[in-house]
């Protein structure tokens, strides 16, 4: 049989007949299934109607980018801000121990997760006296809000609460840590819930996201926190445990929080007026306004500290506001818990500019810290900015700490009521220190006006962004 016979049929490469020539063979195919049409290619018609709407420059003057959009500026503006301060051995004095412990002494009456968690850390350091970071005690969670776990459940089946032969604790894995924050949190994931993800705002240790509900349609906010990176990971209970117990009309709301892979999202309202930090830097506020803020803020703080919260980074990043101008409290990443058991904090924790005397010498402290960042934070709004923030953090860090208190530029451009105000916040005893009770009886808040009057500052910045 002649070796073309043998060969593949040209329509049918997997058929191969030695009864029909090659030929036939492919006159057959073609007879029964027809001919092989080839694909036509489609034709792409250029862009038409095209719009370049965003032009981007950079002003060499200034050193700036020019015309960004919204998104991108916001990003970028966040990641210019100072960053909280929360590693103490970089600028307090401390003591070497012998063994890796934690930061702290042991203290018979603790909370769920500082028990769990702590040995956290990497630093070889014992503060001086008896002063410790984490929650005292575990408070009894409201009507509605789930509740933690009770120590005994979590202790028989966290493996991390062991000894060592000096009888301390030992370092907790991170697949500990995950297990031990799995307890606070919500199950699930909330991928399936949410949808079209914006980022709107980044830091060192995770970014901030907007996304909407798939069932409601509502947007809201999701703040995604990479385990690994966090310096002090007991912190991120914080995000979630207060944020959960302790409800107030101006505190930012949570919704849930989950463990994701690798990161903890806190969901939360999305508050679409932004941060007062936008405002500030932008205009000034008048004495209306101020005390209209600064009466939102001490109604979260007189709650909060009534409760033994101290939220201990207080200033205009963590001020946010709604469209219709009502003022929400929000980051509790550095807040702390204070009780009969232990009522006073060592720990250095907060941004610097705004960081009272006594967290900055490492002295004991208490709720009056927010009061002094609050002072700060009306200098700010009077200002554009707060203290010596043309100064380095260090450098502004000792001038808070040795140098008389500070006040605004040109004093004589406020009035004597709002300059009674600030000193009642602003000053370096803390027995003589105003609590947030009573600034709320100040008055100065007199002038306080309905949160409508700072709708014009929520609109022109809105107006400036949608410009860029």
């Amino acid at each position: 049989m002649p070796q073309s016979d043998q060969q593949p049929c040209c329509c049918f490469p997997q058929v191969s007949s030695p009864q029909l020539p090659r030929c036939r063979r492919c006159c057959v195919a073609t007879a029964m299934f027809g001919r092989r049409k080839k694909k036509r290619r489609p034709e792409i018609s250029p862009p038409q109607d095209f719009q370049h709407r965003v032009h981007t420059s950079f002003d060499a003057t200034t050193g700036h980018y020019v015309g960004l959009p919204p998104q991108w500026q916001s990003v970028i503006d966040t990641m210019r801000r100072p960053r909280p301060l929360v590693d103490p051995s970089r600028i307090t004095e401390v003591e070497l121990g012998p063994k890796k412990v934690g930061r702290g002494l042991q203290i018979e009456h603790i909370g769920l997760h500082q028990r769990l968690l702590r040995p956290h850390s990497s630093f070889n350091i014992v503060p001086k006296t008896p002063t410790r970071d984490g929650p005292s005690q575990p408070r009894p969670s409201p009507t509605g809000s789930p509740a933690c776990p009770p120590a005994q459940l979590c202790l028989s089946s966290f493996s991390a609460w062991q000894t060592v032969p000096d009888g301390g604790p030992q370092k907790v894995t991170h697949e500990q840590f995950k297990a031990a924050l799995q307890m606070v949190v919500d199950p699930g994931n909330p991928r399936t819930t949410l949808e079209n993800f914006v980022k709107i705002g980044e830091g060192s240790t995770g970014v901030v996201c907007i996304a909407r509900e798939r069932h409601s349609g509502r947007q809201v906010a999701v703040k995604m926190m990479d385990l690994r990176k966090q310096q002090r990971r007991e912190l991120l209970f914080n995000e979630v445990v207060i944020m959960r117990d302790y409800r107030h009309q101006n505190v930012v709301e949570m919704y849930r929080s989950a463990l994701v892979e690798e990161e903890l999202w806190v969901i939360m309202e999305y508050l679409q007026g932004g941060a007062l930090t936008h405002i500030v830097s932008e205009t000034r506020l008048n004495e209306e306004q101020i005390a209209t803020v600064c009466e939102g803020v001490l109604q979260a703080l007189t709650y909060l500290h009534s409760q033994g919260v101290i939220h201990r980074d207080i200033k205009s990043d963590s001020i946010l506001l709604t469209l219709d101008g009502r003022i929400k409290l929000s980051d509790f990443g550095f807040c702390a818990q204070i009780s009969k058991d232990v009522p006073k904090r060592k720990s250095l924790v907060g941004t610097p500019y705004w960081m009272a005397p006594e967290v900055i010498s490492k002295a004991p402290y208490g709720t009056e810290v927010d009061i002094w960042s609050l002072g700060i934070m009306v200098v700010e709004m009077v200002d554009g900015e707060p203290p010596y923030f043309s100064d380095t953090p260090i450098t502004a860090m000792k001038k808070l700490r040795d140098e008389a208190a500070p006040s605004v530029k040109n004093i004589q451009r406020v009035s004597p009521v709002l300059k009674d105000f600030l000193g009642c916040m602003l000053t370096r005893d803390t027995v003589q220190r105003s609590s947030a009770a009573n600034l709320l009886e100040h008055l100065f808040l007199l002038q306080a006006g309905s949160p409508r009057c700072l709708v014009p500052l929520v609109e022109q910045h809105r107006k400036r962004m949608s410009l860029c």
